[in-house]
């Protein structure tokens, strides 16, 4: 039967043999009906690695603790008495106190550190901690945390205890951390930064072809060829020109590697929340999309700011207000102000909703 026999078609069974994406089901980590519920930090350990060997990664975190805390803050007499005597571990401040554990709670969702008090119940001392085992009843209210290291180390009330929770989600047990969702993309970049790193220090060695059949004198030669390149050497070879040659290796288009890690930095920065433009990266930004990167940004550290006074109140019942960053809003206004021909932001365009002339 010819081969362009129309009756003989087929199909393809792509249904079956390609998988189309689906997203994992999550569960919670929830209380349940037991007397006691338990969580650890089973990621600690890696998502440290994250913070403390991706410099992108750490450097965006410190970024946004700097917006938050990078100021500093105010108190009445009395509470900055208190809080100016806070050393941490011995040699902190507060200030130095409260920006370490924004950058731990957001890491790794949840950040500790532990509440020292006098005879009297007068604050004397904060002090970060490491991560802990947060133990709640089965209505989900925490009754203690544990430090463990395989075994019991030590107990906290929950009184004892700073706790600042990152983003908790539902009826979780512990915060959420910001590493869980730029992981996959800091892992793709930090491949195509090693693959195209390999692929450079390879092209350097050139590629030697012989005619040589005997084993153990090829075997000499790979051995005397390859500890000339370690040691930067050349390498001379007793035989006739066309008896061997070199060929260089050449490097595949960078453009698709550049590409492809421009993406994944752009996707970073947008899972991440924290614009780019925050961290002095302004060169692929024109003055207005810096201008809107930073003013969106402004209801997110802000959260930040009220949340953290907000903890600082409820659980360790002292009253301090976070010296905020400027706000883009006003100096843009003036701006446009002076120049009502120009084209960009108009007073409305810095303030959320729409104006009445929109609707």
């Amino acid at each position: 039967m010819p081969s362009t026999d129309i009756t003989q078609t087929t199909q393809t069974d792509m249904e079956s043999k390609v998988e189309d994406f689906e997203q994992t089901s999550v569960t919670l980590d929830n209380p349940t009906e037991q007397q006691e519920n338990h969580w650890d930090n089973v990621d600690y350990e890696k998502y440290n690695g994250y913070y403390l060997d991706i410099g992108q990664y750490g450097s965006a975190i410190d970024a946004y603790a700097t917006w938050v805390i990078g100021k500093g803050w105010t108190a009445d007499s009395r509470v900055t008495a208190i809080l100016e005597n806070i050393t941490g571990w011995g040699e902190d401040t507060f200030q130095q106190v409260l920006w370490n554990l924004i950058v731990m709670k957001k890491v790794q969702g949840d950040s500790f550190a532990e509440i020292i008090r006098n005879d009297s119940g007068t604050l004397v001392n904060l002090k970060p901690l490491g991560t802990l085992r947060i133990v709640t009843n089965k209505g989900g209210k925490i009754i203690r945390y544990e430090q463990r290291d395989g075994k019991m180390v030590n107990e906290f009330e929950p009184n004892r205890i700073f706790h600042l929770c990152n983003n908790r989600y539902g009826d979780q047990i512990h915060g959420t951390p910001a590493t869980r969702r730029v992981k996959w993309i800091i892992d793709a970049k930090q491949e195509a930064m090693r693959d195209w790193k390999r692929i450079s220090h390879r092209a350097t060695i050139r590629v030697l072809y012989v005619d040589e059949d005997d084993k153990t004198r090829l075997a000499d030669l790979k051995k005397d060829y390859a500890e000339a390149i370690n040691k930067g050497e050349v390498l001379i070879l007793p035989i006739k020109g066309k008896e061997a040659e070199f060929q260089d290796l050449n490097l595949p288009p960078v453009e698709a590697f550049l590409a492809w890690m421009r993406y994944l930095e752009n996707f970073f920065y947008q899972e991440l929340g924290i614009p780019k433009v925050a961290l002095g990266g302004t060169q692929e930004n024109t003055e207005a999309s810096a201008k809107v990167g930073l003013l969106a940004y402004d209801p997110v550290w802000l959260r930040e700011v009220s949340e953290v006074e907000a903890d600082i109140w409820n659980q360790l019942a002292i009253r301090i207000k976070i010296n905020k960053q400027s706000s883009l809003s006003d100096n843009i206004q003036a701006q446009e102000g002076k120049n009502q021909a120009q084209t960009g932001f108009q007073p409305n365009d810095t303030e959320a909703g729409v104006g009445k002339d929109a609707l």
